[in-house]
């Protein structure tokens, strides 16, 4: 029986697609680096932003590219990001009902509580791992084991719900069931490649969900 779930952030509970990809092509124009379409940057979403980064520009040191990343980041936070339909009623029943919260994710610590706090999601959460509390990020099982940890839950008993491949990697890795999101901007059939437990349509679906473990 389920009684501990673990989300991802960006793309899962809170859809930052648009602030990310338009801050990723910002970047590129600002600092005359070759363009790239949504579709390629789509693919990489997920991992940390150093990686991102790196890939997408082929240099050695982006500590540049990431100051102009977060600048304009910072600026079009407040306008670009909202929640994902029915995040917050889920969230907020779930946690009434005694189930253990927790956020994992490859974003940095600020950003992530900003958000968080933001749409009111942090009081509900018992466990918030970012990059900057694990020494190896997603897929690696670290951050999902640190959240169990922080959580006292058991693995076995526990759900992580992501929108990248990463996420179910890292769930697979930590001996925890995984479930992908279909509103996931890389596409249903590439996460099924990776063989979630589940597939969620809707936040609403962890009901059922969790009526059936």
């Amino acid at each position: 029986m389920i009684d501990t779930l673990l989300f991802d952030l960006d793309g899962t509970i809170i859809d930052t697609n648009e602030l990310i990809i338009t801050s990723f092509m910002h970047v590129l124009e600002k600092h005359q680096l070759a363009p790239l379409t949504r579709e390629e940057i789509i693919p990489k979403m997920g991992a940390t932003l150093e990686q991102q980064l790196q890939q997408f520009s082929g240099m050695g040191d982006i500590t540049p590219l990431m100051t102009t990343y977060r600048s304009y980041n910072d600026d079009h936070h407040d306008a670009m990001v909202k929640l994902f339909p029915h995040v917050e009623e889920v969230v907020s029943d779930l946690h009434a009902k005694g189930y253990r919260l927790g956020v994992v994710t490859t974003k940095n610590k600020p950003g992530t509580l900003r958000v968080l706090e933001w749409f009111g999601l942090q009081k509900y959460m018992g466990a918030v791992i970012t990059l900057n509390d694990v020494e190896h990020p997603k897929p690696h099982p670290e951050p999902v084991l640190k959240a169990v940890g922080l959580l006292g839950a058991d693995p076995s008993r526990t759900l992580m719900v992501g929108d990248s491949p990463m996420d179910i990697q890292s769930a697979k890795a930590a001996g925890v069931q995984s479930a992908g999101v279909a509103w996931s901007l890389k596409g249903e059939k590439t996460l099924m490649e990776y063989h979630p437990d589940y597939l969620l349509q809707d936040m609403n679906d962890l009901y059922s969900l969790l009526e059936q473990e």
